[in-house]
């Protein structure tokens, strides 16, 4: 670490931090100067979130442009809070640990654990576990509630995360998953059991996510909204269950890609092409019904199935201290071979 880092580091919770723009400064964006020089310990989404938030003068003036172009001489002040203890407790919470080292820990969550605690789950979750598993080693500077969480998971699917120890790994992750794979090594795969079967074996969803009408869920809205987020979902029909019969409802196991990770974005973007994911009960109440033209123990199983049918396969990406590529896959859990088993005898 330089002397400067290990400077700022220091100042890290003792007040404002006072930087001035050289001429290597003039024509960068805000946010990337001040991620550069105040890494290791702040990843690009943080400085955002702080830019945001009012922390950062220029000339003594609040900015919160994160695009903000930066001047030769500017004096940028940033009010850094302290790093806030995890407020949850650490609890006994069994992992499913795929790989764990100094740096990172690879999870296979399973479904009904919450990530971190909210309203309704202020226990249980994710991040409970943690703080019991690996004790101080989580990552947490800048005021972040939630220690080495980089990205999430619904409660109710399941799979893959990667969580990071420190620092350093938390903000080569965040960056990696804020660029969503398209100039690095991420990769991120889900599989899907939906309803009826697409038109063609590969498609690309290419549909902005917004705020639904009961601002709770997501749905597809206009591109020129406000609230309008730029949402790609690759996908892929690896089976195809009813295909050669009448009688019965049709489904399908598709695996899909994300170019960009919005809140609920498969579930979503699968229901808007007409193939909701099964047993989602937000974005597939219109298909309730489909269990009804299926055979029995099929139907039931269905009809009793407490979540949406969604699994987060795979996760590669690059390890932030060894640059090594690392890969991941989680088997598909129990609940949902069992329903895809259901599936293939229609």
């Amino acid at each position: 670490m330089s002397a400067h880092n290990e400077e700022v580091r220091q100042l890290i919770g003792a007040g404002p931090i006072v930087l001035e723009a050289g001429a290597d400064a003039a024509g960068q964006r805000l946010d990337q100067w001040l991620a550069a020089r105040l890494g290791p310990d702040m990843s690009r989404s943080r400085v955002q979130m702080l830019i945001k938030q009012g922390a950062v003068r220029i000339g003594g003036r609040q900015i919160e442009e994160t695009k903000r172009k930066m001047v030769q001489g500017d004096s940028v002040s940033v009010d850094m809070p302290e790093p806030e203890p995890a407020e949850p407790q650490g609890e006994d919470i069994a992992l499913d640990v795929l790989y764990e080292d100094s740096e990172l820990i690879v999870i296979n969550k399973p479904a009904g654990l919450v990530v971190h605690p909210g309203a309704g789950n202020w226990t249980g979750t994710l991040v409970n576990a943690l703080i019991h598993h690996c004790g101080d080693s989580l990552s947490g500077i800048g005021g972040v509630r939630r220690p080495g969480i980089v990205h999430r998971l619904d409660k109710e699917t399941s799979g893959v995360m990667v969580v990071a120890k420190t620092d350093r790994a938390h903000k080569a992750l965040s960056e990696a998953f804020a660029d969503h794979g398209l100039t690095g090594d991420l990769e991120r795969a889900y599989l899907a059991l939906v309803w009826g079967i697409p038109a063609r074996p590969t498609g690309t969803v290419d549909a902005p996510l917004g705020r639904a009408a009961d601002r709770v869920r997501r749905a597809v809205v206009p591109q020129g909204r406000d609230d309008a987020r730029h949402a790609v979902t690759h996908f892929t029909v690896v089976e195809r269950f009813g295909e050669q019969q009448q009688e019965f409802a049709t489904a399908s196991l598709v695996e899909c890609r994300l170019e960009t990770g919005r809140t609920h974005q498969i579930r979503v973007h699968m229901a808007h092409i007409g193939h909701p994911v099964i047993g989602d009960p937000e974005y597939g109440q219109a298909f309730r019904t489909k269990a009804n033209r299926l055979p029995e123990p099929l139907r039931s199983k269905v009809k009793a199935f407490p979540r949406q049918a969604l699994h987060a396969r795979l996760l590669a990406f690059r390890h932030p201290d060894t640059h090594l590529a690392m890969r991941f896959d989680a088997p598909i859990p129990w609940d949902m071979e069992e329903l895809v088993d259901g599936f293939r005898k229609l």
